[in-house]
């Protein structure tokens, strides 16, 4: 299994990057949150789990050891694979969806594109032993940074037409949502926007 990576980042794309290690570019399929923390050009370490199938070798990549295990978790559930996994971590943090697992939050498992009731209740059911408590965190990775005023509303907008959103959609969304995120002087996390925007897309 390859853990981690730990080199230079060499592309970055809506849905993943590209980091060099010893003159090899390997490409990582990642959360925006986890694109977030990313710079090009820069050092950087993220955690990875290595997914085999017959016709491909996928590499995902993640802030943190903890977001590498629970997506690894969520893919023993009926149902969920690596692609699905990913979204709900771009939805929720770790600790966010072991709280909704615990508490059987079948309307936040469902605010993931590709979850339904029936998919929700499957994975309370055969997860709620398995997440762990919420806190159960694993050692930062580095975690990811925030970024500045200008580049977030990109991210978050790349980030939900790469879980499957139209772009007008999207944009009005980010506009929604924008006042509540603090966007004046401090910086925008990238994350906890694309949720705002992901909540408000999956309100009714």
């Amino acid at each position: 299994m390859i853990a981690h990576l730990d080199g230079t980042v060499s592309a970055l794309a809506p849905d993943g990057a590209v980091i060099d290690v010893g003159g090899v570019g390997l490409a990582v399929q990642c959360t925006p949150g986890t694109l977030a923390g990313l710079r090009l050009g820069e050092r950087a370490k993220v955690a990875t789990s290595l997914t085999v199938r017959e016709d491909a070798l996928t590499l995902y990549g993640f802030a943190t050891e903890d977001e590498r295990n629970v997506f690894e978790l969520l893919q023993t559930a009926s149902g969920v694979g690596p692609r699905l996994a990913l979204a709900m971590l771009a939805v929720h943090g770790p600790d966010a969806l072991r709280l909704a697992v615990a508490s059987e939050d079948l309307t936040a498992l469902m605010r993931v594109p590709g979850v339904g009731k029936k998919g929700a209740q499957r994975i309370v059911l055969e997860l709620s032993d398995r997440l762990g408590p919420a806190g159960e965190t694993g050692g930062p990775v580095p975690g990811p940074r925030s970024a500045g005023a200008s580049p977030w509303r990109d991210q978050v907008r790349a980030g939900l037409m790469n879980l499957g959103w139209a772009a007008r959609d999207a944009e009005q969304a980010i506009t929604a949502v924008e006042p509540e995120l603090g966007t004046g002087d401090e910086p925008v996390d990238v994350a906890a926007a694309l949720r705002a925007a992901l909540r408000r897309l999956s309100t009714p």
